[in-house]
């Protein structure tokens, strides 16, 4: 199972990078969950000074940015 973590202090942006890493997940057929982080402390914690971010399995893969769901499956394989 796949960990995505939206790291974000769920602006509209943290918002719309949580719905194309879950539409994403959904359609390559994965089993996933999604871990909203919206604590400052948390979320400097991975280092993160530009949020959105998101974080699969531990691994920092976008920051400041919202990718598409296309782009986000290729992040997922």
């Amino acid at each position: 199972m796949k960990t995505l973590q939206i790291l974000g202090t769920g602006c509209p942006k943290c918002k719309k990078l949580a719905e194309n890493a879950e539409a994403a997940a959904k359609a390559m057929g994965i089993e996933y969950a999604i871990e909203k982080i919206s604590d400052l402390k948390e979320i400097m914690k991975f280092g993160i000074m530009i949020t959105p971010a998101l974080v699969v399995d531990g691994e920092v893969k976008v920051v400041g940015k919202v990718p598409d769901a296309e782009a986000i499956k290729a992040m997922l394989r």
